[in-house]
């Protein structure tokens, strides 16, 4: 899911792409349909996604590089399991963490 309508922005290679227009407004769509979240990479809107998944709780949430998040005493925020590659994120969000 898009998050904008630039056809020319997608991925090549992809089988299906929806173009929502929404903006990150779609994060929220996407992490209530979901059932698991694998986060990749660190940009702005997948913080977003991690800490919309980490708030509705009851799903898998898997991070592929990118966001740890600290506390205010610096002390890692449980929000997602890390793995190290994407087999391992596949993985870990079937089995439920």
């Amino acid at each position: 899911m898009r998050p904008d309508t630039d056809r020319a922005a997608a991925c090549a290679g992809l089988s299906a792409v929806l173009y929502t227009g929404m903006g990150e407004a779609r994060n929220a769509i996407l992490v209530s349909s979901a059932d698991a979240v694998i986060v990749v990479g660190g940009s702005w809107g997948t913080l977003s996604e991690l800490a919309l998944a980490h708030r509705r709780g009851g799903i898998p949430v898997v991070s592929l590089g990118g966001w740890r998040i600290l506390d205010a005493e610096g002390d890692p925020v449980d929000a997602a399991v890390s793995v190290a590659d994407p087999a391992a994120a596949v993985e870990a969000a079937l089995h439920g963490v």
